[in-house]
């Protein structure tokens, strides 16, 4: 029976079309995505050793030897990784009390942090102290919310930073606790303290203007309080642009990040691990071709032993 030359070529061209559409819309389903890879740290306290073996919670935990081989084989396996600490890099063991922060920020820097913010407990040598020991330091302190001019800080600390992994641009600042009544004032000066949360949104929609496709704020605010006093809770509530909020100086141990609301209607995540070193944060993004971003993964890595095994 012969066949009908017009319907052979309506018939053939229709599955010619719907074969040239299968691909591509398997190919959109399988849209490859960039990973990066966040890790920090916050409230390390001076903490370069594991907790001693006293049969204390917290035996065999922490040191900075077993931290830098954790974020050494984790840039192994990653290819874009980006390390960061929500401040309180000083006190509480005794090298502090006798190198001042020396061995600490050369610790942050032979890991390759990329960047940190202050917490209250970097100013127990004052800001002297503090900008002596900046200069080993291979990485940017973020503070928004401090005005150092006039003091040894001065230009010694960065407002904010966008870095680049991969196509990917990420927009980073810190924003600090309020100083007075927390600290001695001869310890912080002439330091000006602004207001976090108006700080943290106008820094937070420039970087989103200059085209980053994440916005993180280091802060050392604290978690949430009873009291009605700022926190990541409420500069998460109160924000529009800030995509992640690695926070400090409460000492607690997320299980998972936190999430809330912004003013826009958008997610923000807020996460934090402890103090001591204890734990390494570790949040995975994956961006689209489009650039839509999305927390894919996110647990925290206990470093170090309890048993001398």
């Amino acid at each position: 029976m012969p066949i009908n030359r017009r319907k052979f070529i309506q018939n053939t061209g229709a599955t010619l079309l719907a074969s040239s559409l299968l691909p591509l819309s398997s190919v959109a389903a399988a849209e490859p995505v960039q990973k990066l890879t966040i890790l920090h740290t916050n409230d390390v306290h001076s903490r370069l050793e594991p907790f001693p073996m006293d049969g204390s919670r917290n035996q065999g935990l922490g040191g900075v030897a077993a931290r830098a081989a954790l974020i050494a084989k984790i840039r192994q396996e990653e290819e874009q990784v980006l390390v960061l600490d929500a401040g309180d890099i000083f006190q509480g063991t005794p090298y502090f009390n006798i190198y001042k922060g020396e061995p600490e920020i050369k610790a942050m820097s032979a890991m390759g942090y990329d960047a940190a913010t202050m917490g209250n407990h970097d100013f127990d040598l004052g800001m002297e102290n503090f900008a002596t020991q900046l200069k080993h330091a291979s990485f940017p302190i973020l503070i928004s919310n401090y005005d150092f001019s006039g003091t040894a800080l001065e230009g010694k600390t960065k407002p904010w930073q966008i870095f680049k992994r991969g196509d990917v641009q990420i927009g980073v600042f810190g924003v600090g606790i309020e100083l007075q009544g927390l600290v001695a004032e001869n310890l912080y000066g002439k330091t000006v303290y602004r207001d976090p949360i108006q700080t943290a949104n106008a820094t937070a929609a420039m970087l989103h203007k200059k085209g980053c496709d994440l916005v993180i704020c280091l802060s050392h605010l604290g978690d949430r309080y009873q009291e009605n006093k700022v926190s990541d809770e409420i500069l998460a509530k109160e924000s529009y642009d800030i995509d992640l909020i690695i926070g400090g100086h409460t000492h607690r141990f997320f299980e998972e990040p936190r999430k809330y609301t912004n003013k826009k209607g958008g997610v923000v995540a807020v996460n934090q691990v402890g103090f001591g070193g204890i734990q390494l944060g570790r949040l995975e993004y994956e961006f689209s071709r489009a650039k839509k971003k999305n927390l894919a993964n996110a647990h925290t890595v206990v470093i170090g032993k309890k048993t001398s095994e």
